[in-house]
C-alpha cells in the first residue's frame, strides 16, 4: 500500500506530459492552417522542416502536362458588336411591340382616330378665319359659329351640287357611254390588233356570267355599302363636333394636354406644338390652294373638250389632290377614261394631254412656290406613307398619311435642336481663349438668336 502512491503520482507526470504534447501538436496545425483574415505570423522552425519533407516526398508534374488558363467572363468573351446588336435588338423589339399594340387600338377606335385627325384638318383650315374675325371684335363664341357654319354649309352646297350633276346627266351619260363602246368595238375591229367580233362577243359572255356568278357577292358589296355610308355619316358629325370644340376651346385644349406631359419634358413638348400647328395649317392651306387651281384648269379642259360632267369630275380631281401623287393619277386616269368611252380616243388624248400639263406645272410651280419648305417631304416618303396610310386605313389613312409625316419630321427636328441647346446650356463654360473663339464664331447659314420664349398655340 506504500508504493500505491508514487505509481499515481507517475502515472499523473505522463498524462501531464502527454497533454503538454497533444497542446504543442494543436499549435503547430493551427500555425501550418491559418484561419482567414489572420495576419500571417513566424513559422517555427519545426513546421519548416515538415514541409521540406513534405514537398521532396511529393513528385514534380510532368513536363507535358499542359498549363490550364483561368476561364474569362462570359460577358467579355462575346464580340462588342454582337453586345451592341443584342442591345439595340431587344429596344427595337420593345419599339415594335409598342408599335404593335398602339395600332391595334387604333384600328379598334378607327373611325374616333380618322374624324378626329379630320377635324384637325378643318380646323386648321378654318382656323385663320377666327382669327380674322376676332381680331374685328367679334366674341370668340359669334367667330367660332360664323365660321364653322359658314365652312359647312359651302361643303354641303358643293356636295348637294355634285350630285345634282351627276343625276342630270345620267341619262345623256348611259347613252354616250353605251355609243362609246359601240365605237370602240368598231375601233378594235378595225385596227391593226387582228381583233374578231367572236373575241368581243366571248369577253362580253365573259362579263356577263361573272357577274351573274357572283350576284351573292355583289348583294354582300352592297350591303357592305349600306354599312359604310352609315359609318361615313358618323364620323362626318363627330368631325364636326370635334372642329367645333377645337375651334371655340383650342388653346385651354393645348394647355391640357401639356399637363399629361412630364414636367422634364413639358418645354421640349411647348416649344414643338406651335411649330407643328404652323406646318399642319401651311400644309392645309397649300393643299387646298392646289387641289383647287387643279381642279379649275382641268375642269375647264374638259368642259371645253365637251366631255360630259366636267364639274363632278372636276370636284373629284380636287378631292383626290389631298392624296399627294395617287390621288393625282387616280384622278386623271379617271377623267381619261370618261373621256374615251364618251368622246372618242382623240378627245381623251387632249385630255390626258391637259391633265399632264396641269400636274407638271404643280409639281414643279405650285407646290415650291405655295407649300415651300415648311412641309417639304422627300417623294420617297411621300409614296411610302401613302402606302402604308391605305394598307392601315383605306382612303382616310391616304389622306392623313403625308400631314402626319410632315407634322412628326417638324416635332423631331425641334427635339433635336432643344436637346443640343439644352445640352450646351448645362455644359460648363469655356475658359480662357477658348472662350473667346466660342464667342466669336457661329456655324456657317445659322440664323440670329432668338428669345427662348414661345407663345402657346392658339386655336381660337
Amino acid at each position: 500500500m506504500s508504493k500505491l502512491p508514487g505509481w499515481l503520482g507517475q502515472l499523473g507526470a505522463e498524462l501531464s506530459r502527454l497533454s503538454e504534447r497533444l497542446d504543442e501538436r494543436r499549435a503547430e496545425s493551427e500555425a501550418d492552417d491559418p484561419l482567414p483574415g489572420d495576419p500571417p505570423g513566424p513559422q517555427p522552425a519545426a513546421a519548416g522542416k515538415d514541409e521540406a519533407a513534405l514537398v521532396d516526398q511529393v513528385p514534380a508534374p510532368p513536363t507535358y502536362a499542359p498549363s490550364v488558363a483561368a476561364r474569362p467572363d462570359p460577358v467579355a468573351a462575346i464580340p462588342w458588336g454582337m453586345r451592341v446588336a443584342a442591345e439595340a435588338g431587344w429596344r427595337l423589339l420593345v419599339l415594335a411591340g409598342t408599335l404593335w399594340v398602339l395600332m391595334r387600338v387604333i384600328s379598334a377606335v378607327q373611325l374616333v382616330v380618322l374624324a378626329f385627325v379630320a377635324a384637325l384638318l378643318v380646323t386648321a383650315l378654318l382656323q385663320p378665319t377666327v382669327a380674322r374675325l376676332r381680331r374685328h371684335g367679334l366674341p370668340r363664341g359669334l367667330a367660332t359659329a360664323v365660321t364653322a357654319v359658314s365652312g359647312f354649309v359651302i361643303m354641303g352646297l358643293v356636295g348637294w351640287f355634285v350630285v345634282w350633276q351627276v343625276m342630270d346627266n345620267i341619262d345623256t351619260l348611259s347613252d354616250k357611254v353605251t355609243k362609246g363602246i359601240d365605237d370602240l368595238k368598231n375601233w378594235l375591229l378595225d385596227s391593226p390588233f387582228h381583233v374578231t367580233d367572236k373575241q368581243i362577243n366571248d369577253i362580253a359572255k365573259n362579263l356577263s356570267d361573272t357577274v351573274g356568278t357572283n350576284t351573292e357577292a355583289i348583294t354582300s358589296a352592297g350591303l357592305q355599302g349600306v354599312t359604310v355610308v352609315v359609318e361615313f355619316m358618323t364620323g362626318a358629325l363627330l368631325a364636326m363636333f370635334s372642329t367645333l370644340f377645337l375651334l371655340y376651346d383650342g388653346a385651354r385644349i393645348w394647355q391640357w394636354v401639356l399637363k399629361l406631359v412630364p414636367a422634364q419634358a413639358r418645354p421640349g413638348v411647348a416649344g414643338a406644338g406651335p411649330r407643328a400647328w404652323r406646318t399642319l395649317t401651311a400644309y392645309v392651306r397649300g393643299t387646298v390652294i392646289v387641289a383647287l387651281i387643279d381642279a379649275i384648269f382641268i375642269g375647264l379642259g374638259i368642259y371645253f373638250l365637251n366631255v360630259p360632267m366636267a364639274v363632278p369630275l372636276a370636284v373629284f380631281i380636287f378631292l383626290f389632290a389631298f392624296i399627294p401623287l395617287v390621288g393625282a393619277v387616280v384622278s386623271g386616269a379617271l377623267a381619261v377614261v370618261v373621256a374615251l368611252v364618251t368622246e372618242g380616243v382623240f378627245t381623251a388624248l387632249m385630255v390626258l394631254a391637259v391633265v399632264l400639263a396641269v400636274q407638271q406645272i404643280e409639281g414643279h410651280v405650285l407646290q415650291p412656290f405655295i407649300l415651300g419648305r415648311a412641309v417639304r417631304v422627300h417623294p420617297l416618303a411621300v409614296v411610302l406613307s401613302v402606302a402604308a396610310g391605305g394598307m392601315i386605313a383605306g382612303i382616310g389613312g391616304a389622306v392623313v398619311a403625308v400631314p402626319l409625316v410632315a407634322v412628326t419630321n417638324t416635332v423631331v427636328g425641334y427635339l433635336r435642336s432643344y436637346g443640343q441647346e439644352e445640352s450646351r446650356r448645362h455644359s460648363p463654360p469655356p475658359h480662357g481663349s477658348t472662350s473667346l473663339d466660342a464667342a466669336a464664331t457661329r456655324a456657317p447659314g445659322a440664323p440670329p438668336e432668338k428669345s427662348d420664349a414661345e407663345p402657346a398655340p392658339d386655336a381660337s
